[in-house]
């Protein structure tokens, strides 16, 4: 590689509509490529299904840190109010639950959002501040109704050729190889 070339990140492709957009990511998945994304202005229903995508984990994520908080928080307040400063108010048992309900509530939906905010921020991948495709002219479109394909370079079937004219072949009205950092 010359001095001051950039390594290829990976092909941009773009799509007429999103009849075509979700056509070209079904033969996508069908072709076996796994590095890949979809880019619109707007969700596209039955994208999901097309790039062969599973449910998200982050529910999962999110219902074990709502039920650790819970868990958690119960298991301190029983502690604090049977062992640690013991207290009979009007005969009633150390820890008597009801009056806790709220915290408790409160806690479980805390420490869920939290594990959302963060979980997303995690599967995203985020925060990164810059992307190889912010370099596309091309790409700038995205935000206008412009639909595209990116594949990186990383994809065990990548080749940059080869994979620009498979995309042209499944109605890509125009292919970009997008270069990223030396």
């Amino acid at each position: 590689m010359a001095e001051g070339e950039r390594k290829i990140y990976g092909v941009l492709a773009e799509f007429r509509s999103t009849g075509d957009l979700l056509h070209a990511a079904e033969k996508m998945h069908g072709e076996g490529f796994r590095n890949w994304d979809v880019h619109s202005p707007f969700p596209v229903h039955g994208m999901d299904r097309a790039m062969g995508l599973g449910r998200s984990p982050l529910g999962f994520i999110v219902g074990i840190a709502g039920t650790t908080g819970l868990t958690l928080f119960a298991l301190f307040l029983y502690w604090i109010n049977v062992y640690d400063y013991p207290l009979v108010i009007s005969g009633k048992p150390y820890y008597s639950f009801q009056a806790f309900v709220p915290p408790m509530f409160a806690i479980t939906i805390l420490s869920a959002a939290l594990a959302a905010f963060f979980g997303m921020l995690a599967l995203n991948k985020l925060p990164r501040l810059f992307h190889p495709l912010f370099a596309s002219k091309e790409f700038e479109k995205v935000t206008n109704g412009g639909m595209f394909i990116s594949i990186e370079a990383s994809d065990p079937r990548f080749k940059h050729d080869e994979t620009a004219k498979f995309l042209e072949s499944i109605g890509a009205t125009s292919v970009e190889i997008v270069r990223g950092e030396a």
